[in-house]
This record gives structure tokens, C-alpha cells and sequence, in this order.
């Protein structure tokens, strides 16, 4: 503890006008935070403003953060303006580094306030990429709306901030480190803890690990390869699957965390992985799997690189679920996917009656059918799955029941995913993504499409692709009513459905942090044929998509294909 009290400035400042957080946190590139004057201050005295005054004085905070450039920087002013606005506790990850499950998991163990996560999800690193800020609140999971509004109508007309800039913690001594301020009745205390040991307990009480470990170092072993991608992963994977479970050490790449993850996008998908995809071709390894910078999104192979969708893994999990020791003492209370994931769960969901929810984009609207008991798995098409025993997607617990599904059924991943198709049939799936578009430019295609599919000429209308006849059957802007609360959250994609059960969805999204982005989604259900390339499959619905949009003619791009083949 410091020998005099550490002083609390308050500092005046003037208001930015483009700090809103979405679903993700304020994501800006690191030249934004570095470039503006107090605009990294401004949006942390936003987020501490939001928070009741009186719940505020004295709580507990978890903060952590994928390593990224940037990061010790913006958690050594997390931690001063946090001291300096009332909070009692810190609890950080060793160095700073924390993955998202661990930080969610580490908010309910310790019942705190909330949390801050310094990550910008699977987005570069480094000088000239991204820095992201997110609140979490209690449950462990993204904040509601409802807070990031606040937030961001509290950062349109903010004139201070409050922080303790003489205020230093060493972010490598693990325990408790104290710090007197002035005009502060208690110290300000700062935990650095082992978030790695902390949340391999929480997965040793979900799963099998004598059965796991049989799995990947006994007599019928398989082989298994998972990449960290450079991002925070690294030591969890290390401690949990190698010297836990036995899987050998070449088993796990890429597991040092970087600042600018290699200088690769760490976005677990065919196109940023290509190096574990190529890894995997030659037959030797049984699974292979990649984890984002922040730990929280997976994507999973089977032998010789088969790819399997995250729409069919969550629906793979579904179907498997039980081999999972932690369902069969919890039960199975609900399943649930984002609105522009394929229908693939709905088919598991049908079979074994479980109650279905579909939701806007967002863990949050997971959180809340969790903290109410009517969710027990959960997952969307951007390579993120989970169950409740945190409130945010986990990778790592994806990858774990998988290997849970293997130790029980003893079939190849590549089995697994026939034998699901030929029970419950096959959604093809793909997205596509137009990319750093100009804002206005395209609020203004999506209102021009909403205008078209809304006259009522537009359903039953038919087209013709080849052989092919889609006849639409409804269109409509997705709304949805949560059953907790009964909130409506409205315009969260523009969705065509046709009689045959295909669906085209376009939806906005700013997530990427320059510019705006539309991601059209398409989905087609086949009960028979089943073993077909996919984009062969898709290509009528594709041609009608852009037909329906002109976006290939309005922006003049052909669009990003985020791979799904098979």
C-alpha cells in the first residue's frame, strides 16, 4: 500500500457523438483511441456514470483482456478511473490477460458488478488494428440495450471524467495489492488472479475429464489438433488439454498470445485458419478446432478437413447432449439460435420436444432465457456456441463437447455428421458480407429493400432460377418479444421466407469497426439430398438474393463469402 493517499483528479473534457457500444462493445481502430483526445477516458466514465451511484461505492469489477496492442495501456486507465470513481475491487487476469468465458465465469463466481472486457473480438491486432471496450454485466454476459444505451446517451454530453493517474498495479504479482486515495473511507483493492486454474475447475465440474483424458492419451487415442490463433487462449489450452488430459504438447499451436495475433485476423473460419485447415488434409489428425483471440468463437474439423457449419455443430451438441455430464444432472430446459442461424437446432428441437427460442443477434437475449431457467444451450452462425454455465459463448466448452461426444459415441466427427443428416436432413448454409460500406449508403439500401418486400404484391411472387421455383411465402422485418420481460427489440433483419422452407435474411451490422456491413444469410432445408456441394446448392437462392437486393450493382462489389463448404 502506497504511504500517502493517492489524489482523484477530475479532469473536464468534451463529448464524442460516435461512442455507441453495440452488442460488442465500442470497437474503433487502435488509431481512434490513440489520435482523440480523452476519447478512451470519456467511454469509461460513460460506462462507470451508467452504473447506480450507490450499488457503484465499494463493488467488485472483473477486468480483463485477449493481449492485444494497446490493452496494458487501456487497463492501466481502466484501473485508475475505476479507483477513482468509487469501485472497491478489481479482480484482473495474470498480466492482464483473460479470455471472455473466463472473465464471465469469474463475475458469478465472485457475484460481481459486472466486468470490463478489452477485446475486439476476432478482429486484427497491432498498431494499425483494433481496439474494443465492453461492459458485462452481472450475469456474466453482455449488457442489455437498455445499458448500452445509457451508455452511449451519457458519452454524447459527458464534460468530465474522474481518475487516479498516480495509481500503479503490477499486473505479473499474483495476490492482492492495496492502494489508499484520498477522500476514500477503504482501500481501493486490485486481485490478480490465475484465471486459467479458476475456469479449468469450472469445466472439470461440466464434463468427463477421466473420460476425456482415456480420449486423448489411452490405448485408442485420438489425435487432435487446436489452434489458439496467437490470442489469449494459449495457457488454458496448454493447462486443460495437455497436461490435464493428456493430449500431447504439438497437439496445441499458436498458444504464445501476441499483440497483434502474428499479424493474421484471429477469426476462427476456413479463410483465417487456413493454416490448421491445410494441417488437417492429409488424414492424421481425428478433430481439429480454432479459437478466436478472446476464446469465446470456435470452428470445428473432422478428418481431412471437414468442415462442420456453426449452425450444425450447435445442432450436433443438441442432438448429443446428453453425453455431457452436466446436462444429465441439470436437464435440458431450452435451446435457442440467432435469427440468422440456419433452422438446423429447430429440426433436434422438433424431435426430442424442447422448447426453441430464436433471437436478434446478441448473447444478451441468451442471458436473460438463462438467468429466467429456460435456456440450457445456445449458439449463432458466427462461430459461437455455449451452454449456461456462463453467460457468454465459450470455445473451449465447444471444443470439450465435442471430444464428450466422441468418448461416448466413438464414431469420427465425420460419422457424427452423416448420421445426424440422415436423421434430421441437412440445412445448407452460407452468408455473405459486404463490407465496409458507407453508413447512409446503406441505411438506405436496407430501408429501399424493406419498402419492396412489404408490398403485398411481393409475397407469392415466384422466381425462377434454372429448374428451380421459390414462391415466397412470407417477409418480414424480424421482431422479437422476449418471454422474460416482454421487451420487443424491432428491425433486427429483413427476412424472406419461401414455401419450401428456404429462407434469405439481409441484416446491418456495424461490428466491424470502419464502416457499415450487410450480411446476407441463406438457408435451404434438404431432407433427402443431403451429401451435395453446398454452393452448387445454394446458387438459385443466391441469384435470386441478389436479384431481390441489387446489392452487387448499389455497391458494386460482389460480396465476402465466409466459407462453408464442406
Amino acid at each position: 500500500m502506497e504511504d500517502s493517499p493517492l489524489k482523484v483528479l477530475t479532469v473536464a473534457t468534451a463529448p464524442y457523438l460516435d461512442q455507441w457500444p453495440g452488442c460488442g462493445g465500442l470497437r474503433r481502430r487502435v488509431g481512434v483511441f490513440q489520435g482523440n483526445r480523452h476519447y478512451l477516458h470519456n467511454f469509461l466514465q460513460s460506462v462507470f456514470s451508467c452504473m447506480d451511484l450507490r450499488e457503484r461505492q465499494g463493488c467488485t469489477l472483473v477486468v480483463g483482456g485477449d493481449g492485444r496492442f494497446f490493452n496494458r495501456t487501456a487497463m492501466e486507465l481502466v484501473v485508475q478511473m475505476a479507483a477513482a470513481n468509487g469501485v472497491g475491487r478489481l479482480i484482473i487476469g495474470h498480466h492482464g490477460i483473460m479470455s471472455t468465458p473466463a472473465i464471465s465465469s469469474l463475475v458469478r463466481k465472485y457475484k460481481a458488478m459486472g466486468a470490463i472486457v478489452l477485446t475486439a473480438g476476432p478482429h486484427p491486432g497491432g498498431p494499425h488494428g483494433d481496439l474494443g471496450v465492453k461492459f458485462n454485466s452481472a450475469n456474466g454476459g453482455p449488457a442489455q440495450e437498455t445499458v448500452t444505451n445509457k451508455i452511449y446517451q451519457i458519452s454524447r454530453t459527458l464534460e468530465e471524467f474522474t481518475i487516479c493517474p498516480g495509481l500503479r498495479v503490477d499486473l505479473g504479482a499474483l495476490g492482492r495489492q492495496e492502494f489508499d486515495l484520498e477522500n476514500k473511507f477503504k482501500p481501493f483493492t486490485v486481485e490478480i488472479v490465475d484465471s486459467v486454474e479458476s475456469y479449468a475447475n469450472l469445466l472439470r465440474n461440466i464434463f468427463d475429464f477421466a473420460a476425456l483424458k482415456e480420449l486423448l492419451s489411452g490405448e485408442h487415442r485420438i489425435r487432435i489438433r487446436v489452434d489458439a490463433m496467437s490470442g489469449v487462449m494459449g495457457p488454458y489450452l496448454r493447462r486443460i488439454l495437455c497436461e490435464e488430459l493428456g493430449a500431447p504438447a504439438k497437439s496445441v499451436v499458436n498458444c504464445v498470445p501476441l499483440e497483434d495475433f502474428g499479424g493474421l485476423h484471429p477469426d476462427p473460419n476456413l479463410t483465417y485458419a487456413a493454416e490448421l485447415v491445410d494441417s488437417m488434409q492429409d488424414g492424421h489428425y481425428d478433430l481439429g478446432a480454432a479459437l478466436d483471440c478472446d476464446g469465446d468463437r470456435n470452428m470445428i474439423l473432422g478428418k481431412h478437413g471437414a468442415f462442420v457449419t456453426p449452425s450444425d455443430s450447435l445442432a450436433m451438441i443438441a442432438a448429443n447432449i446428453f453425453c455431457i455430464p452436466y446436462f444429465q444432472h441439470t436437464g435440458v430446459r431450452g435451446f435457442a439460435r440467432s435469427m440468422p442461424t440456419s433452422a438446423a437446432l429447430d429440426k433436434v428441437a422438433q424431435a426430442t420436444k424442447i422448447d426453441l427460442y430464436e433471437t436478434p443477434v446478441g448473447w444478451g437475449f441468451f442471458g436473460n432465457l438463462m438467468d429466467a431457467g429456460r435456456l440450457s444451450l445456445c449458439g449463432e452462425e458466427s462461430f459461437g456456441t455455449g451452454g449456461d454455465h456462463i453467460r457468454e459463448k465459450d470455445g473451449l466448452w465447444s471444443v470439450l463437447a465435442w471430444l464428450s461426444i466422441l468418448a461416448i459415441r466413438r464414431k469420427s466427427v465425420n460419422d457424427i455428421v452423416k448420421d445426424h443428416w440422415r436423421k434430421y436432413g441437412r440445412n445448407y448454409y452460407t452468408r455473405y458480407d459486404y463490407e465496409g460500406l458507407d453508413l447512409d449508403a446503406a441505411w438506405q439500401l436496407m430501408d429501399d429493400l424493406e419498402v419492396l418486400m412489404m408490398e403485398k404484391s411481393f409475397v407469392s411472387q415466384r422466381f425462377a432460377v434454372a429448374d428451380n421455383i421459390y414462391q415466397v411465402e412470407q417477409a418480414d422485418n424480424f421482431e422479437y418479444t422476449d418471454p422474460v420481460d416482454s421487451t420487443i427489440t424491432r428491425n433486427q433483419g429483413l427476412r424472406i421466407m419461401f414455401t419450401n422452407g428456404s429462407r434469405i435474411v439481409y441484416r446491418l451490422s456495424g461490428a466491424g469497426g470502419v464502416g457499415a456491413t450487410i450480411r446476407v444469410y441463406i438457408d435451404s432445408y434438404e431432407k433427402e439430398d443431403i451429401f451435395q456441394d453446398t454452393q452448387v446448392m445454394l446458387a438459385p437462392l443466391a441469384t435470386i438474393a441478389l436479384k431481390i437486393s441489387q446489392l452487387h450493382v448499389r455497391t458494386g462489389r460482389s460480396g465476402y463469402k465466409i466459407k462453408v463448404r464442406d
